[in-house]
C-alpha cells in the first residue's frame, strides 16, 4: 500500500512541562471537544479556560493526528471535523431526541438566513428571512402547525448551542399562533463557524460526503473512525487498510489513550475503542427505557437462536464465513412480541401496543450502535429467493456478543456503558 502520510505523525505522549495536571486537563478538553465541536464559554467557563490554556497542544493533536482543525477565539471553540463521516449521527435536542428531517431543513435555512446578521432580530422578520432562503433554495414551506413546531425546535437548538438568545417574549408561542412575535439576539460570528470546509465547492450531497470522507489519507481516516465510531469492523476496510491498522495498533493505542482515555480492543472481526468511564458515547448502551431494555433482551434471544442454528465458531463476519441471512422485520416483530408478553408490563404502552413500532425503534438503536445491520446478507444471491426479494432483513453484528451475558433487569443509567458496542 502506498504511504499517503509521508511525514510520520508523532503519536508519542506529549511532555507535561512539569505540570502534573496538564495531561488530565488536555484529555478532558479533547473529550469535550470531540463531543461538543461547538463549545461556548458561557456554558462551562472553567472548561473553556482549560481549552484556552492548552490551545497549542490541542490544536497540534487534532490537526496532526486526526486532520481536524481547531478554531478558538475569546468565547468560542469550534472543532472542524473532516476525515471520516460517521453514520447515524443526527443533531439532537437537549432531551436527546434526534431532530427530524424537517427540523434539520428548517435549521439549515435559519442558519443560512442569519449567518450575515443582524445581531438583533424579531421572530417575524426571521420567519420572513427563512421563507426567502427557502424560496431561493427551491424548498416549499407550509405555514401550518407541524411546520411551526419544527421551526421552533430548530430555533431552540440554536439557543441551546449559544447561537441565539431570547430577549423579549418566547418563541414557543409561535407554534400555536403564526402571528406571535419575539425578539432574539443572534451570534452571526458563531453561526458563520458552523459550515465545515468540505462545503466549499460541493455542489450536491454526494460531493459533500466525498470531500468530507478523506479515505485516501488512510491513517488519518482510520484514526477518525476509531474515535468517532463505536466499532470499526474488518469488513469496513479493504485488505491493505486492515493490515495497516493492525501493524500500527500499538501506536494508535497510545494516541487514543492520551487524547481521549480510550482503550482499543482488537479481535478478528475488528477493532473497538472502549471508554472505561462510559461518558464519551453519544448513545449509551445498555440503557434504561423500553427501547434499551427490549434491544438488550433481543440481542440475547437472537444470539441464542443463532448459536443453535449454526455450527463451528465462525460468526459470519469478514473472512470467517458467509453471513447468515438474517430475519425479516415481521420475524423480528414476532420475537419482540414474545418479549412484550414476558417483560412488557412496565414498558411504554404506546410501544407495547405495537410490536412493529417497537421493532423499528429497536432496529434503529442497534444499527446506530453498529450492533446490528439491515440488508447486506439478503442482498447476496445465495441467501435470496423469489419470496424473499425486497424484504429488508436484520442480523446482529459481532460486537453484539459483548452484551449477551448482561442481565437487563438491574441496568441503570451509567451501568455497563461503553463507547458503543463491543464483543
Amino acid at each position: 500500500m502506498a504511504d499517503e502520510d509521508p511525514i510520520e505523525v508523532d503519536l508519542s505522549p506529549t511532555p507535561d512541562d512539569g505540570d502534573p495536571q496538564a495531561a488530565s486537563e488536555r484529555r478532558q478538553c479533547s473529550r469535550h471537544l470531540l463531543q461538543h465541536p461547538l463549545t461556548c464559554a458561557e456554558h462551562d467557563p472553567e472548561l473553556f479556560r482549560l481549552i484556552r490554556r492548552h490551545e497549542a497542544a490541542l490544536d497540534r493533536w487534532f490537526t496532526q493526528r486526526l486532520g481536524y482543525r481547531l478554531h478558538i477565539d475569546a468565547d468560542t471553540a469550534r472543532l472542524f471535523k473532516t476525515g471520516a463521516v460517521p453514520e447515524h449521527r443526527p443533531l439532537r435536542t437537549h432531551t436527546d431526541r434526534a431532530l427530524t428531517p424537517q427540523e434539520h431543513t428548517l435549521l439549515a435555512l435559519a442558519l443560512a438566513a442569519t449567518a450575515a446578521g443582524p445581531a438583533i432580530i424579531s421572530l417575524r422578520d426571521l420567519v420572513a428571512e427563512v421563507r426567502s432562503a427557502a424560496a431561493e433554495a427551491d424548498i416549499a414551506l407550509r405555514d401550518d402547525h407541524i411546520e411551526r413546531r419544527a421551526f421552533v425546535a430548530a430555533l431552540k437548538w440554536m439557543i441551546d448551542h449559544g447561537l441565539a438568545t431570547e430577549l423579549y417574549e418566547h418563541i414557543d408561542a409561535y407554534v400555536a399562533d403564526s402571528e406571535a412575535d419575539a425578539v432574539l439576539r443572534l451570534r452571526p460570528d458563531r453561526i458563520a463557524l458552523l459550515p465545515i470546509p468540505a462545503l466549499i465547492g460541493a455542489e450536491d450531497p454526494a460531493a459533500l460526503l466525498a470531500r468530507a470522507d478523506r479515505r485516501s489519507n488512510t491513517r488519518q481516516w482510520m484514526r477518525c473512525r476509531l474515535v468517532e465510531d463505536p466499532v470499526v469492523y474488518r469488513d469496513d476496510l479493504d485488505a491493505s487498510e486492515w493490515l495497516e491498522l493492525r501493524r500500527r495498533l500499538s501506536a494508535e493505542e497510545r494516541f487514543v489513550d492520551e487524547m481521549f482515555g480510550l482503550v482499543l480492543e482488537a479481535r478478528a472481526e475488528g477493532v473497538a475503542a472502549i471508554d472505561p468511564t462510559g461518558a464519551l458515547a453519544d448513545q449509551r448502551f445498555p440503557t434504561t427505557g423500553t427501547v434499551g431494555h427490549a434491544a438488550l433482551l433481543l440481542i440475547g434471544r437472537l444470539a441464542a437462536d443463532e448459536q443453535r442454528d449454526t455450527s463451528g465458531d465462525g460468526d459470519g463476519s469478514g473472512d470467517d464465513g458467509p453471513r447468515q441471512p438474517g430475519l425479516t422485520m415481521d420475524e423480528l416483530a414476532a420475537h419482540l412480541g414474545a418479549l412484550i408478553e414476558q417483560f412488557g408490563r412496565g414498558w411504554a404502552k404506546d410501544l407495547t401496543d405495537s410490536a412493529a413500532k417497537l421493532t423499528r425503534r429497536v432496529v434503529d438503536l442497534l444499527v446506530a450502535l453498529r450492533l446490528g445491520e439491515v440488508d447486506p446478507a439478503s442482498n447476496r444471491p445465495e441467501h435470496r429467493s423469489a419470496a424473499q426479494d425486497d424484504l429488508p432483513r436484520f442480523r446482529l453484528r459481532p460486537a453484539a456478543a459483548r452484551f449477551v451475558a448482561i442481565e437487563p433487569e438491574p441496568v441503570a443509567a451509567g451501568e455497563h456503558v461503553e463507547q458503543g458496542g463491543l464483543w
